[in-house]
């Protein structure tokens, strides 16, 4: 389900009068005439637009196409009259381009509800542009799976948002976590009926802890009632065992949220994050005390740069930002093991610029954090890799750190659209939809198993990326993977096919795989089917 499923999309017709049938069927000319006009022109004479007398044609077919952003800029490069005004309402100054790039933004769920106002705005910080805005909601979009269906594979418990918004949790529930008024484990997919009539859009899972943003912007949270220290703090003794509303984020659109071990990160809609809590030491750019619940904006760089994706580390958070000139990507935090990509390993209070990117040549698409480590992938299909290279979560053979972002040679061949870290663990997804997983083995989460009685070497580490051939098996497309991001917990992995159906592998000690395990069963080596419908 696309971004559009919130409602019918429609063609936006700009007020364009009713034209009589002769102004478009062309009046019948000479033959010779006819031979005079080349659309393609001559060394002598300009070639002319055949549609040029009837724009409202090419704007219709411009927005049912859904051309992106750099196809449209394309069009004005090549042809002149996707460059020239085209005196339609209701922005008389606007060519074709400009007009079609507009209307697809007003396909788009998060835009819809926004006044003229907010949406100026949000022009002017894009960069002045309907084509740059379209860019910067397609790649929030592309990002996280928004209005998607998705899986969260969180710290003893796991979170399924369906494609239209039903949210379903199961695994450890100790902290009411689950959402489900109790404190009682679930190892079977259970909805959370008390947000019937809510449409969920996005979900994060901690320790302990769940977030979920409707399509309204709303954020709802459960479990341990804390947005700091989620794993053994002094915050969190009070317990919210049913989804609440975030009072603190209530005047925020939010469009994503990530939960770090210190702290909770949220983007709004315009492209503006917000960070709770561990800024007694000026960490995050402010200051504040612990247990302060008031969401404080990450100024610095990023004050006037819209962000389409944020992930969250241990210690640190990434930023995917949209500029006039491309992705980029921007760190913050604590910066042991080189995890914040600037080639040392000092801790930086306000976010930076990761420059690695431009002496790579490669323009960031998607962004992951690990608990020690992060990842990026390319517009190009590469992959990069930085920080803390234990076990071989980097990819690059070895276990050595790498304190600015590194390509993936073992991945040259692979054109990647995704990718997700854990705790030392990484996987990529191509294009085709084959996986690949390298890094820590604990668990069996990787989802390697090459002996005939499923026990074999499930727990070696791997250095380098390796095919995950038991998920070739389900004959499906592999789109989203989702692993435990947490020094704590036993990990589990999920993967999610196009047709929305979710295989589940790694720890369920907890429930936290949707599968029953018996006798003394703690994990499964292999994917196996949730018995649970995404679509």
């Amino acid at each position: 389900m696309d971004a559009t499923a919130s409602g019918t999309p429609t063609i936006q017709y700009h007020n364009i009068p009713d034209q009589p049938i002769t102004t478009i069927v062309a009046t019948p000319v000479p033959t010779y005439e006819r031979r005079q006009r080349h659309c393609f022109g001559t060394s002598s004479t300009p070639g002319e637009f055949p549609l040029a007398a009837n724009p409202s044609i090419v704007l219709h077919v411009l927005t049912a196409c859904n051309l992106d952003p750099q196809d449209l800029a394309k069009l004005e490069g090549t042809c002149s009259f996707f460059r020239q005004p085209a005196n339609f309402a209701p922005d008389f100054d606007l060519c074709i381009s400009e007009l079609a790039a507009m209307d697809m933004c007003q396909k788009r769920a998060i835009f819809k509800p926004m006044t003229t106002e907010q949406r100026q705005e949000l022009k002017q910080k894009c960069g002045g542009s309907w084509k740059l805005v379209l860019r910067f909601l397609l790649a929030g979009e592309a990002c996280f799976r928004r209005e998607k269906s998705q899986a969260i594979a969180g710290p003893g418990h796991s979170i399924a948002v369906t494609s239209k918004g039903t949210v379903y949790s199961f695994g450890s529930n100790s902290s009411g976590q689950l959402g489900h008024g109790t404190t009682e484990e679930e190892w079977r997919p259970k909805p959370i009926r008390s947000l019937k009539g809510i449409r969920i859009i996005h979900a994060a899972a901690g320790a302990g802890r769940t977030m979920l943003i409707s399509d309204a912007g709303k954020v709802y949270h459960f479990g341990k009632d804390s947005f700091g220290e989620t794993e053994y703090g002094v915050q969190g003794s009070k317990l919210v065992s049913t989804p609440q509303l975030v009072e603190s984020l209530k005047d925020i659109f939010v469009v994503q949220a990530a939960i770090g071990n210190f702290f909770t990160a949220v983007v709004s809609r315009e492209g503006r994050v917000y960070t709770i809590s561990w800024g007694s030491d000026d960490k995050l750019g402010h200051q504040t005390e612990p247990n302060d619940v008031e969401p404080h904006p990450l100024l610095g760089a990023l004050e006037h740069v819209p962000v389409v994706q944020i992930a969250a580390g241990y210690c640190y958070l990434l930023a995917l930002a949209c500029q006039p000139n491309g992705m980029s990507v921007y760190s913050v935090g604590c910066g042991l093991g080189g995890k914040l990509g600037h080639g040392s390993r000092t801790d930086e209070k306000q976010p930076r610029l990761i420059e690695q990117f431009q002496f790579l040549n490669l323009q960031p698409k998607v962004v992951a954090a690990g608990a020690w480590h992060a990842a990026v992938v390319g517009q190009d299909g590469r992959v990069c890799t930085w920080g803390w290279g234990r076990y071989g979560c980097l990819g690059h053979g070895n276990e050595e750190c790498e304190s600015a972002p590194k390509v993936v040679e073992a991945l040259s061949n692979v054109k990647a659209v995704h990718v997700a870290t854990g705790d030392y663990t990484t996987f990529v997804v191509s294009e085709e939809g084959d996986v690949y997983s390298f890094g820590c083995g604990e668990s069996a989460s990787l989802g390697h198993n090459s002996a005939a009685d499923g026990q074999g070497n499930r727990h070696a580490n791997v250095l380098a990326p390796e095919l995950v051939s038991s998920l070739k098996q389900v004959n499906e497309r592999v789109v989203q993977i989702s692993l435990t991001n947490s020094i704590y917990w036993n990990a589990h992995t999920f993967a999610l096919t196009e047709s929305g159906k979710l295989y589940a592998f790694g720890a369920g000690d907890k429930g936290q795989l949707g599968i029953e395990l018996v006798a003394n069963q703690t994990e499964r080596g292999n994917p196996e089917l949730v018995d649970i419908d995404l679509r």
